[in-house]
C-alpha cells in the first residue's frame, strides 16, 4: 500500500474515527485505525466492538491500494503536529507504516488487518431518512439526563423511538428525566423502539449539524447504522426494557409559574455556590409574584436570592438538587421557562410556556 493525502484531508475523519478508539484496550488491535485504500478512496476505521465508525476520504495519489492497520492516537498526534497543507505520504515498508512529509519521517507498527474486528450485519429491518439538524436537536435536547454508570445498564443510554412522521428521544437516570419529540417525515409499522448505549449516542452526534441534509439510519434487531455524509456509524443497541417514561410524567400540578430562563440559570448557579457540595441542595420558596431561592451547607454559611416571576397562587416551598435545574434550563431553546408543581414530593415539569417539544421532570429532594 502506498499513497498521498493532504493533512487536511486525512485528519478530519481521522480526528471523528480516533474519538471512538479506546486508549486502553484489552485487543491491542482495537487501539489501531484500520486505513483501506481503493482506486482513490481512503476509509479510516475505528471501533470499540460497541460503536463502529468508517470516515471515508480521497487521496491526492494512489500508487498501490491495500490496507493497514496503525496506532490511530499516535498517527492523529503526527497529523495534527504537522504544519497546515502539509502533503502526506503513508507506505507499508517491511511490515511497518511509514509516513514522510516534507523533510519528516515517522515508521509506526502495525498489526495484521485480519485481526480488525467488524461489527457484523445483523438483519436490518426498517430503513428510513431523517434531516440531520432534526436528530442531532433530538439528541441535544435529551443527552445530559443519560444515566453514566447506572446497575440499571438499559439506562446508560437513550431511547430512540420512531413511529409514523414522528420522532422521540427520551433519557433518564432515575433523578430526573428528558424526552423530546419532533414530527418526521417517515413511516414505521410497527413503532420501533431502540436504546442506543451511552458512548454511540455521543459519538453520532459529532457527526451531526444543524442542516436540512438527510442521515440515513438503518434499525435492525441488535445494531443501529447512520450514514450520514462520508461517515458510516455503527452502534450496538442495549439489550433491555426501557422504563414506561409516560408513567413517570406527573398529571395534575396546579401551581405553574414562569421565569425568565436566562436570569433563573444565574440565580441558581450563583445560589448553588454555598450549596452542600455532596447534595447540591436548593430550596425553592414559591411566592406571588416571586421565587426565593436558598442553599445552605454544613460550614452555615447560606446564599439567598429571590427572582421575579409570573406566578398567582398559593405559597410552597420544595427542594432539588440545583445541578439537574441547570441542566435544564442550559438547553431550553426559548427565552422563558415554565415550571409545573403539585407539591414538596412531587416531581417538577419544566419546559417551555404553553409546552414545546421537549418536557423535563425533575425529581424533588427532601431537605
Amino acid at each position: 500500500m502506498k499513497f498521498s493525502i493532504s493533512r487536511e484531508a486525512l485528519l478530519r475523519p481521522l480526528a471523528l474515527v480516533a474519538g471512538v478508539v479506546e486508549r486502553r484496550q484489552t485487543l491491542p488491535v482495537l487501539s489501531n485505525v484500520l486505513i483501506q485504500v481503493e482506486q482513490d478512496q481512503v476509509s479510516l476505521t475505528g471501533t470499540d466492538l460497541e460503536v463502529e465508525l468508517i470516515g471515508r476520504t480521497v487521496a491526492s495519489q494512489v500508487e498501490q491500494p491495500g490496507g493497514i492497520t496503525v496506532p490511530a492516537r499516535k498517527l492523529m498526534d503526527i497529523c495534527k503536529s504537522l504544519p497546515d497543507q502539509a502533503e502526506i505520504q503513508l507506505s507499508v515498508e517491511e511490515g511497518r507504516a511509514v509516513l514522510r512529509s516534507g523533510r519528516s519521517r515517522f515508521t509506526l507498527s502495525t498489526l495484521p488487518v485480519a485481526e480488525f474486528p467488524s461489527i457484523e450485519d445483523g438483519q436490518s429491518s426498517v430503513e428510513l431518512s431523517l434531516p440531520r439538524g432534526t436528530l442531532k436537536h433530538l439528541i441535544d435536547a435529551t443527552s445530559f439526563a443519560m444515566a453514566q454508570q447506572d446497575v440499571r445498564y438499559y439506562l446508560n443510554g437513550m431511547l430512540l423511538e420512531f413511529a409514523s412522521n414522528l420522532v422521540r428521544t427520551v433519557a433518564t437516570d432515575g433523578h430526573r428525566l428528558a424526552v423530546c419529540s419532533r414530527p418526521a417525515d417517515i413511516q414505521v409499522e410497527p413503532s420501533q423502539k431502540l436504546i442506543v448505549p451511552r458512548k454511540g449516542v455521543l459519538e453520532l452526534v459529532r457527526l451531526l449539524d444543524d442542516g436540512e441534509e438527510p442521515v440515513s439510519l438503518t434499525l435492525g434487531a441488535t445494531h443501529i447504522r447512520a450514514h450520514t455524509g462520508d461517515f458510516t456509524f455503527t452502534s450496538k443497541l442495549v439489550d433491555g426494557k426501557f422504563p414506561d417514561y409516560e408513567r413517570v410524567v406527573p398529571r395534575g400540578g396546579d401551581k405553574v409559574f414562569i421565569a425568565e430562563r436566562a436570569e433563573l440559570r444565574q440565580v441558581l448557579s450563583r445560589t448553588a455556590i454555598l450549596s452542600n457540595e455532596k447534595y447540591r441542595g436548593v430550596r425553592l420558596n414559591l411566592e406571588e409574584g416571586n421565587l426565593r431561592v436558598m442553599a445552605n451547607n454544613p460550614e452555615q454559611e447560606e446564599a439567598e436570592e429571590n427572582v421575579g416571576i409570573e406566578y398567582a397562587g398559593p405559597a410552597m416551598e420544595i427542594g432539588f438538587n440545583v445541578g439537574y435545574l441547570v441542566d435544564v434550563l442550559n438547553v431550553l431553546d426559548e427565552d422563558r421557562v415554565q415550571m409545573t408543581l403539585a407539591d414538596p414530593n412531587s416531581s417538577a415539569v419544566m419546559e417551555e410556556p404553553g409546552g414545546g417539544d421537549a418536557l423535563y421532570v425533575v425529581m424533588p429532594m427532601r431537605l
